[in-house]
């Protein structure tokens, strides 16, 4: 007796918080509507304002969700990897993508159209509650987003971004931090363009608070970086 092989798309759904609390037969059933999308690194998922028809898992890579003004400063919203979700504002309220997702590294995602996720939405409600939880957690993020443009220098912002990067390599104890971005990938991710970073760069060198080797970061001051992260300058 032949053994029927497993739909490529079911482990990926299964890490998804929207779908674990489906039974195995639903599972089953969403992952044979699901359609499989390869990306090479830069190219586009989505664009800006494009109508969404459906909804994106993500089962390897990374994606930047982004917005590009016209005269080109980009600013990156967030940065999604495996088992994150994408484009479901839109596909409640009817409205176009509101940033545009690219991605960063190869990536393959699955996509599931906007009728079969109503579908069952409507059918397991607590589909469309989870859903609900995230886009809120987004919308705080956006927030936060939001306040760090408006209130904070850039020399704050990008202190919290290497405290909170010290804290979150293993093994460096918070004393080193490895940059994986450039200053101009760097100045995107923190509302602002690369020569505010390198200015706020050589003002923490010049203070003590940091070394530069390279992309190397060597925290000589912890204590006084998460002062200015907190915005105690």
């Amino acid at each position: 007796m032949s053994v029927r092989p497993q739909n490529p798309a079911l482990p990926i759904l299964k890490s998804i918080s929207y779908f674990r609390s489906l039974p195995a037969r639903e599972l089953a059933r969403l992952a044979t509507r699901c359609q499989t999308r390869a990306l090479q690194p830069g190219q586009l998922l989505f664009e800006e304002g494009a109508p969404c028809t459906g909804l994106f898992m993500i089962a390897t890579g990374h994606i930047d969700v982004r917005q590009v003004s016209y005269r080109g400063r980009e600013q990156i919203f967030h940065t999604e990897g495996p088992g994150a979700t994408l484009g479901e504002g839109p596909l409640f309220d009817g409205g176009g993508y509101i940033a545009s997702a690219v991605a960063s590294e190869p990536t393959t995602v699955l996509f599931l159209r906007r009728a079969d996720l109503l579908d069952l939405c409507r059918r397991h409600p607590i589909v469309a509650l989870r859903m609900l939880e995230s886009l809120a957690r987004r919308v705080r993020r956006f927030a936060e987003i939001i306040a760090d443009l408006a209130f904070r220098p850039v020399s704050e912002r990008l202190a919290r971004y290497i405290d909170e990067a010290g804290k979150a390599q293993p093994g460096t104890r918070g004393a080193e931090v490895q940059l994986e971005l450039t200053q101009a990938q760097l100045a995107a991710r923190l509302g602002t363009v690369r020569e505010l970073i390198a200015r706020a760069f050589a003002d923490l060198e010049r203070e003590g608070i940091i070394a530069r080797r390279g992309r190397r970061i060597v925290i000589r001051d912890p204590a006084r970086l998460a002062s200015i992260a907190r915005g105690e300058r």
